[in-house]
């Protein structure tokens, strides 16, 4: 079963998968489709506010963060999933996401948290579903004490798209066992 819809003027078809025996979801997935993903940075970037820089969170995300920046010319940053080697430092926190099962961590690097301080810094991702791998990518850059000027995703899904708080190109529905919207 698959939803159809204009995602940035162009037509896709989203596989719908269940999250359990009531609920499935439409599964959006912009890697390797480079087409959408240029698309999509278009249309966020000209409904996003004023920015300095770009965060996303590990993995979905980075495409879109890296087309942004692209177009835009400004850099982005990564808050990833396990820290790393070349990382002076990090912050940390905990994210429980309804793609990944289990409690996750994101990580920032403190070195990037110092260029950020005190920049206007925009959150990106693919899709903002329940918002807890947004709120946790907002914990990070309050940690960095950055001027959070907002978020914007490609789909708000379900009750997200009732949300004053992002900005998001369009909605992506619920849908039951049958694959009816909800």
């Amino acid at each position: 079963m698959y939803h159809s819809m204009k995602i940035a003027g162009l037509d896709r078809k989203l596989p719908l998968c269940p999250l359990n025996e009531k609920l499935q979801i439409g599964a959006f997935v912009m890697f390797g489709d480079a087409e959408l993903t240029v698309a999509c940075a278009d249309a966020l970037l000209k409904k996003a506010p004023e920015f300095d820089y770009i965060i996303t969170a590990e993995a979905k995300g980075i495409p879109l963060a890296h087309e942004m920046s692209r177009q835009s010319g400004k850099k982005y940053f990564v808050a990833r999933k396990k820290p790393k080697l070349y990382m002076t430092g990090v912050f940390d926190v905990i994210v429980n996401s309804i793609t990944t099962e289990g409690e996750q961590h994101l990580y920032l690097d403190t070195a990037e948290a110092e260029m950020m301080k005190g920049k206007r810094v925009i959150i990106v991702d693919d899709v903002i579903s329940t918002g807890e791998s947004l709120k946790a990518v907002e914990k990070l850059i309050e940690m960095a004490e950055v001027d959070y000027a907002g978020a914007l995703a490609v789909l708000a899904e379900g009750d997200a798209a009732n949300r004053k708080d992002i900005i998001y190109l369009e909605k992506l529905p619920l849908f039951d066992a049958e694959g009816n919207v909800l």
